[in-house]
């Protein structure tokens, strides 16, 4: 049992002090949860693991589970803060964490609700990875792959996850590496799931057969992958229209406490279209990747180790040449190493995160009446770059141009491995069908026109 070091509630003021909240509302709600928190603490005789699970107790009969869930995450934070001040030695929930391996508080408060809550700590317990008895091998087969120059981040999660699924299931230790990867494909509860074991089970089994050779290799399933692509979501296309309207919904986007925002959502939306840019590309832009005077901007080692440079029309250059401006005016830094879309913040600005970019895109094709209010439903951020890619190639069969000649360049343009990479942006939207039908029927008309003694 800790004794409460906070007696006349200083504690409590020069961490709220210090807390950085936008509503006054939320400043009483959050004082007034610390000092409930710091009145049961003292009826209960001080800090230890039993008040801490009594306080838990006594607020889930009072609020539901998600509210419980907040208020404790508060008072973590509420107790991070006394330790690290010198204040308390430490609490019981950072004990917990460090005990049993857990880097979030969620799953010790679950646990410490639960009837018997050692033992649902137990199972909540994070082991060290690559701890099971094919650990070793994968994580050889991760070092190996990265050693010759594949990433191979996507796959090294993936066999992260097959290695916690082997520490769970210690009774399959000594069976056939094909047993392994089947009894881990059953578990999958989704398509996609299915699917990323499938990959994972073909990966494994091939490098199983470097050490071992015979070993019976895993054929693609088509039809899982067929099942696949027919769930997924098929990009929007938008139309002229409708990307009017998204640029709008970005310039008017409103943000008081940051005034760039709404400028830099409305160049971000422009160069997502006018150069086709991943959302990824976007946010890793920096000042120096600009060049006004050769009319270019450069994205450097992006997706499959590539970098490039992009030349960029009049109004991407126009659009660029005035958000500059406007991010000199607000102060931002103008080193060839910051990052181009610079992000105002009380401790004077950074980057934009991906995921940051993600919400606030999100928000914009909300505000554009593009997206549902709530949910998932609807287009998304990287269908600008579906368009971007349809709308060329209908400009190009406008134009008279073959595409076919021209698909080489465009798989450059947009980062991609090879061409069959660009073709699978391409799918037969009725404006491309009826465009290509118009060509065809030109065609036959002209070849008809000046072959006609061959018609019956």
């Amino acid at each position: 049992m800790i004794p409460w070091p906070d007696t006349d509630g200083a504690a409590i003021d020069c961490y709220m002090r210090r807390l950085h909240v936008r509503h006054p509302r939320t400043r009483e709600l959050y004082r007034g949860e610390l000092e409930r928190f710091q009145r049961f603490v003292r009826g209960e005789g001080g800090l230890s693991h039993d008040t801490m699970r009594a306080w838990l107790v006594a607020r889930s009969r009072q609020w539901p589970a998600h509210l419980v869930m907040d208020r404790a995450c508060k008072i973590n934070r509420f107790l991070d803060f006394l330790v690290n001040e010198g204040t308390l030695g430490s609490h019981p929930l950072a004990e917990l964490r460090a005990r049993y391996g857990l880097r979030a508080t969620a799953p010790v408060v679950r646990a410490l609700l639960s009837p018997q809550p050692f033992i649902a700590l137990e199972k909540a317990k994070r082991r060290p990875a690559f701890s099971s008895f094919l650990g070793p091998f994968l994580k050889e087969e991760i070092e190996l792959r990265r050693s010759v120059g594949y990433r191979f981040h996507t796959q090294a999660e993936r066999f992260g996850k097959f290695d916690r699924f082997l520490q769970s299931r210690p009774d399959l230790k000594g069976k056939d590496i094909a047993v392994l990867v089947r009894e881990w494909e059953g578990t999958a509860k989704t398509l996609e799931q299915r699917w990323a074991c499938h990959l994972t089970a073909r990966n494994l089994l091939r490098a199983w057969d470097r050490i071992h050779p015979g070993t019976p290799q895993l054929s693609c399933d088509r039809r899982l992958k067929a099942q696949i692509m027919a769930s997924r979501r098929r990009p929007h296309i938008f139309t002229q229209e409708q990307l009017r309207l998204i640029l709008e919904a970005a310039r008017t986007f409103p943000s008081p406490r940051a005034p760039l925002r709404a400028r830099t959502l409305f160049t971000m939306v422009a160069l997502a279209y006018c150069a086709g840019l991943r959302i990824g590309e976007l946010v890793r832009l920096d000042l120096g990747d600009v060049c006004l005077a050769e009319r270019t901007i450069t994205v450097r080692d992006t997706k499959f180790f590539k970098s490039r440079r992009l030349p960029i029309g009049d109004s991407a250059l126009s659009t660029l040449r005035e958000y500059l401006q406007e991010r000199a005016r607000h102060g931002a830094k103008l080193s060839a190493g910051a990052p181009l879309f610079w992000r105002q913040t009380r401790g004077g600005g950074g980057r934009y995160t991906r995921m940051t970019t993600e919400i606030l895109m999100e928000r914009v094709l909300r505000r554009a009446g593009l997206k549902p209010v709530s949910g998932r439903l609807g287009p998304r951020f990287h269908d600008i770059r579906h368009s971007f890619v349809h709308h060329r190639m209908a400009e190009w069969y406008r134009s008279g141009i073959n595409p076919e000649s021209r698909l080489p360049y465009l798989a450059t343009y947009l980062g991609h491995r090879d061409i069959y990479s660009t073709l699978s942006y391409l799918d037969a939207s009725p404006a491309l069908l009826a465009i290509a039908s118009d060509r065809f029927r030109s065609y036959v008309h002209t070849e008809c026109s000046l072959d006609t003694g061959s018609r019956p």
